[in-house]
């Protein structure tokens, strides 16, 4: 399999866990944002993950915690892409 299609399902599955969970509460805030939008949930579902995403390579690259905070700010920009 692909690499970058296990990291993408990966990436859905943290999606789909926040929100069953509903945490953070604010990814099940921006899933009915962007469904209120018009957007399918297949695609509201990639959109969060792209700040999963965003959010791990900062993780990786600074060595540094997950910061809520950074994460919480980027859903916030959808659809515009995470910073």
């Amino acid at each position: 399999m692909d690499p970058r299609q296990i990291l993408k399902d990966q990436f859905l599955q943290i999606v789909d866990t926040q929100l069953k969970d509903n945490d953070p509460a604010h990814a099940r805030v921006t899933f009915d944002r962007l469904r209120a939008a018009g957007y399918n949930d297949e695609t509201a579902r990639l959109m969060i993950a792209q700040c999963v995403a965003a959010e791990v390579r900062e993780v990786m690259a600074s060595g540094a915690e997950f910061n809520t905070a950074r994460y919480i700010k980027n859903l916030d920009r959808l659809p515009e892409p995470p910073a």
